[in-house]
């Protein structure tokens, strides 16, 4: 009997013994917004890093709406979203991140070079629907016009921003991703889309909205008409604490601001001292 009370109380002293970095490590899970994906991995990365790896991430991209839906069901921690809070998110609570804008792409074949949002209305409730009713464009085709589906925040955001919140015209191609967006332009000579600013590169012309450009810049001045915030999502009632301390790392640290901005965002809130990583 004696030694079998020796052998637990061993055992608990070894349990204790154990490294408090192992039993501090935590996994957090989310999903959501595909527009923030390119800027989201590597501060996640960052993050881990800065956490000297008590901290890890696994994030799935499956859209904004999807990633709202997953934190209300307890399937997800927090979720990426790039549109504002709607009375459908209840007992979620939002916070702002960084900036991003919503890009208008057409294919390198296509000469234009600006549109109003109410020319970009008319095509996407197909209302104009060949591209020689738009000024400033050499082709005489039909216009493709190719979105997002309802799963991301950025189709709300658009469907506010430039629709006046009428569904767009069936003959939308809309695809789950912002790469898929800008793939379909890419090989499309007679398409447009949109997509975020992270998401912009050689392959598509980026056309300036209202005469404005979509760029760093201007969507940091506010003065780009469809400058929008990037959202972290939590649950209202019991949010994980260390993915309160990973936003509140991502608005202030100036690490974390420069990769924002490497990645294609826009810092919003983060601080330009040396002092803190």
């Amino acid at each position: 009997m004696r030694k079998k009370t020796l052998a637990v109380a061993v055992g608990v002293l070894v349990a204790l013994a154990a490294p408090a970095s192992a039993v501090a490590s935590q996994t957090l899970i989310g999903s959501g917004s595909v527009a923030a994906e390119p800027v989201l991995r590597p501060l996640f990365s960052a993050y881990q890093k800065f956490t000297k790896g008590k901290v890890h991430f696994l994030y799935t991209a499956n859209g904004g709406n999807a990633g709202v839906a997953d934190v209300q069901s307890g399937k997800s921690q927090f979720a990426g979203q790039a549109r504002p809070p709607l009375p459908s998110d209840a007992g979620t609570t939002y916070i702002k991140l960084y900036l991003d804008g919503l890009c208008m792409d057409v294919n390198p074949a296509n000469n234009l070079s600006n549109i109003s949002i109410p020319q970009v209305a008319d095509i996407y409730h197909a209302v104009t629907t060949n591209w020689s009713q738009v000024p400033g464009s050499n082709l005489t085709t039909t216009i493709d016009p190719v979105g997002r589906d309802t799963n991301g925040g950025t189709y709300n955001f658009f469907l506010q921003g430039v629709l006046n919140n009428e569904a767009p015209s069936s003959k939308v191609n809309a695809v789950t991703a912002d790469g898929l967006v800008i793939n379909a332009v890419q090989s499309d000579p007679n398409a447009i889309g949109y997509a975020g600013l992270a998401w912009q590169g050689a392959g598509v012309r980026t056309v300036n909205l209202n005469g404005v450009p979509c760029s760093q810049k201007q969507v940091k001045k506010l003065k780009y008409p469809l400058s929008r915030f990037i959202f972290l999502v939590l649950p209202t009632s019991g949010p994980n604490r260390n993915v309160q301390r990973f936003a509140d790392w991502v608005r202030t640290s100036p690490t974390a601001g420069k990769i924002i901005k490497k990645s294609g965002g826009v810092p919003a809130f983060n601080r330009t001292g040396k002092k803190k990583k």
